[in-house]
């Protein structure tokens, strides 16, 4: 590993950035007694992608009241699904959600 005084390292710092940016990682050294190592960030070179499996997978359009008879089975009530078919789909207007009968 490759040791630089200060004065040589502020001179050549941008260099010196893309070398330890490649793996090459270096030291910084005051009056000759070593300060700072300088190494590469273990970083994702790409974000996350929001939304990769778009058109991948199909959602059914009944999901939102699957399993609502069981749901009231467990806690004793009537409820019934009552959708708002004008929303399904939409993030503008919610659905109307679980009814009493």
């Amino acid at each position: 590993m490759t040791t630089f005084n200060i004065h040589e390292a502020k001179t050549h710092l941008s260099r010196l950035a893309d070398q330890a940016a490649s793996g090459d990682s270096f030291v910084i050294a005051k009056a000759g007694k070593p300060m700072v190592k300088v190494t590469a960030l273990d970083a994702p070179a790409t974000p996350k992608r929001v939304g990769f499996l778009t058109g991948e997978i199909d959602v059914p359009k009944n999901f939102d009241c699957m399993g609502s008879d069981a749901i009231a089975a467990m806690f004793g009530h009537n409820f019934r699904y009552v959708a708002n078919h004008a929303s399904v789909g939409s993030h503008t207007s919610s659905p109307k959600w679980l009814r009493a009968t």
